[in-house]
């Protein structure tokens, strides 16, 4: 009866909210709005002889086809999001493409933070680009680390006299609500195991654990890492030099950066249209050239999806992006119901020869994530399972990656986690100090063991602590058995603790380092496909799907402001945060979940 009422007040708050979006807006002025943001992701731009492609840094750049971009229809900015898959295959196609002499990567603009994973990727494709005898000049107002990973390689490196340049080192904040909670007398209790399992310490704790402080600093360490190397290499500077920069700086006037073989030039924009004209070879008194940008570029070189549908040999990519959750799941969320139905589907369409699997979760319910990995599991009986990581795969993302028959990573994945929690939450003083108390009349001592208005007792917290060994075991079990390592060598690396993916291989968490297109090629090669074969990605979103109207009109327009308003950005943060608790639905109140506030600068 509980979960009925809560089905039906969710479902009459939604109708209200959607009753009011329309009232607000107007039938017409929203699909105005639909069509507008349909036609501006179509529009695309010829593509002349002796071309720059553009690379706007900002650009926002996630594992799954966008859907069509509402936030900026109604904040009125610009903010390009691109698949990752789309990104890497356009620049590949520039590679081999006689009409791109050169390619710009402008940091004009200020976006929202790629994962270093996906920079990997994003990273070694422009290198290939590189090899090909094609220059990459790289200009940039203000240099964060994370423009400064792909700007390093580039062939010349510009500053813009009034930017400085961020570098000063990795770091990871982390947010706690237990003053909060108490302040407002909400009470919370945890069962969880492994020393390492910090999802559960915002509501317990007010700083980082030394287990978490541990594990973080090792983590970081590792990304870190292999930043400086990136740069030392493609710079050719002294290892032990640039660290001592680092802390001797942290951030850096343009001429120091200059001076230190950071970059090549201080200049303006105007400047850099100089340089690219003379790879453009124009001679007209224009202060522009030839350009295309990665996403027109994309629309006209890059294969359409929709020819794969009807091609014999298929390998398909499924995204899992987001937290695990029981049921349909939304947007931005992996409903176990619904990708179990994806997987059903994939493995039945005999046209579909193997199956990449892209991870990129920090996981969530134990139960979703077993649901999840138990058609994975049916489903490599029939056809190779591979797995691609991406920025993160960790805990219940581990979980459904761990019955793969390969799984790739980059060495700046976050992932392992193996480890399990329960989070009990209760109103009772919040309730009893605003004169609102409760009785109950039951049947046996636990009928009311789901009561969320009183702490649970010590028998009730032993029950659910036994539920919570229990997934631990099976996770510890199933993790053993299909990386066919022993029982004992997994107790050892789990306890709730992350790895980078440096870290992972050596410990047989995962089989090969490398990204989505090496990934992809793998399981064209494991089912024997050759080069007759396309490529299919799910789930593939329908833009006018009421969970993303439902969803589009709160965080995402908060988002593209964000990106120029620090206090936005902070207070989006914590409604991101908070939002969370929603994801936590397992009927049996166990998750395997990597710390959500998990932030790295």
């Amino acid at each position: 009866m509980r979960q009925f009422l809560k089905q039906t007040f969710a479902s009459t708050i939604g109708s209200l909210i959607g009753l009011c979006l329309f009232l607000g807006l107007g039938i017409g002025g929203l699909l105005v709005i639909l069509l507008t943001a349909v036609a501006d992701d179509q529009q695309t731009q010829g593509i002349e002889d002796q071309s720059v492609l553009v690379f706007d840094l900002s650009t926002q750049v996630q594992d799954s086809k966008p859907a069509v971009n509402f936030a900026q229809a109604f904040s009125g900015e610009k903010q390009e999001t691109l698949a990752l898959s789309r990104v890497l295959q356009s620049i590949n196609e520039a590679t081999k493409d006689d009409r791109i002499v050169a390619m710009l990567l402008d940091g004009r603009e200020n976006g929202l933070p790629n994962g270093y994973a996906t920079m990997e990727e994003v990273r070694t494709a422009l290198t290939k680009f590189q090899a090909a005898g094609k220059k990459i000049i790289a200009y940039d107002m203000t240099l964060s680390e994370q423009e400064y990973y792909l700007a390093s390689l580039a062939d010349e490196v510009m500053l813009n006299p009034m930017g400085t340049m961020e570098l000063n080192g990795l770091s990871s904040k982390q947010m706690f609500f237990k003053g909060a909670l108490e302040k407002y007398g909400v009470g919370v209790q945890v069962i969880r195991v492994g020393d390492y399992k910090s999802a559960v310490e915002p509501y317990i704790r007010s700083d980082i654990s030394p287990a978490n402080q541990e594990q973080t600093k090792v983590l970081l360490a590792d990304l870190w890492g292999k930043f400086l190397h990136h740069v030392a290499d493609s710079r050719e500077l002294d290892l032990g030099k640039l660290q001592e920069l680092v802390d001797a700086k942290g951030y850096l006037e343009p001429e120091v950066a200059k001076q230190s073989g950071l970059i090549d030039q201080v200049g303006y924009y105007d400047q850099v249209v100089e340089k690219l004209r003379t790879f453009t070879k124009e001679t007209d008194d224009k202060e522009s050239f030839r350009q295309v940008d990665l996403g027109a570029y994309a629309d006209q070189m890059v294969s359409p999806r929709e020819t794969a549908s009807k091609a014999e040999s298929k390998v398909a990519v499924i995204y899992a992006e987001g937290t695990i959750v029981d049921g349909i799941g939304g947007v931005e969320s992996i409903g176990s119901d619904r990708f179990a139905e994806e997987l059903r589907e994939l493995r039945e369409d005999e046209s579909v020869k193997a199956i990449v699997l892209r991870v990129n979760s920090p996981g969530g319910s134990a139960t979703a994530s077993d649901v999840i990995l138990r058609e994975i599991l049916l489903t490599k009986k029939q056809k190779p399972v591979i797995v691609s990581m991406g920025n993160v795969a960790a805990s219940g993302g581990y979980w459904i990656a761990a019955g793969a028959d390969q799984i790739f990573a980059e060495e700046n994945t976050i992932t392992g986690s193996i480890g399990v929690f329960g989070l009990l939450s209760n109103i009772q003083e919040i309730a009893n100090d605003n004169g609102v108390t409760w009785d109950v009349v039951k049947t046996g001592e636990f009928a009311d063991i789901d009561s969320n208005v009183r702490p649970k007792t010590e028998a009730e917290l032993a029950i659910y602590q036994q539920s919570v060994d229990k997934t631990y075991g099976l996770f510890l079990s199933k993790v053993a058995d299909y990386r066919h390592l022993p029982v004992a060598k997994v107790q050892e690396i789990a306890k709730g603790r992350v790895w980078s993916g440096k870290e992972a291989i050596k410990i047989g968490l995962v089989d090969r380092l490398g990204g989505l297109e090496s990934a992809i090629a793998f399981a064209a090669k494991q089912a024997e496909l050759g080069d007759s074969w396309q490529l299919e990605e799910y789930p593939q979103n329908n833009p006018f799907d009421t969970q993303i109207l439902q969803q589009l009109f709160a965080t995402k327009v908060l988002e593209v402001k964000a990106k120029n308003d620090p206090i936005t950005a902070e207070l989006l943060k914590i409604k991101q945060e908070l939002s969370m608790l929603s994801a936590f639905n397992d009927p049996s109140g166990v998750y395997a979940r990597l710390p959500f506030n998990f932030e790295i600068d």
